[in-house]
């Protein structure tokens, strides 16, 4: 059963300003320890600039499936996006007192990215 879907959108310039411009401090506040860690080891500005907006859609569009948003008990910290050995995107969602949670779930999640944009999809399904 689907519990629940979410998509978002985002202009990749505007997550490359926000870098640019907050530093750090944006980049702690949105990624976790690992997202952290492939994102230093990511050389090229354009390429690292599309791996933290596609994060930022992809945690946008889980807080919607979940239908409380950002901000609501859920924070960007409470969600990880990484990437099994093919490339397919994986979601961790931490406790964070959701009462959909506490029951078995799974996550289908899709992201995609084109020159000036990067988009999720996600739904959540009953197991």
């Amino acid at each position: 059963m689907i519990l629940g879907i979410g998509t978002d959108i985002v202009e990749i310039g505007r997550i490359r300003d926000s870098v640019t411009r907050i530093g750090e401090r944006f980049l702690k506040r949105l990624l976790t320890q690992s997202e952290m860690d492939k994102y230093h080891s990511i050389n090229n500005e354009e390429v690292a600039a599309a791996y933290v907006a596609k994060r930022f859609a992809a945690k946008e569009a889980v807080a919607k499936a979940l239908g409380t948003g950002i901000g609501r008990g859920l924070s960007f910290q409470h969600i990880e996006v990484s990437n099994d050995e093919m490339g397919k995107p994986i979601v961790n969602v931490k406790p964070h007192g959701n009462q959909m949670m506490d029951q078995p779930v799974k996550w289908h999640l899709s992201i995609s990215d084109e020159k000036d944009y990067a988009q999720a999809f996600v739904i959540l399904e009953a197991i």
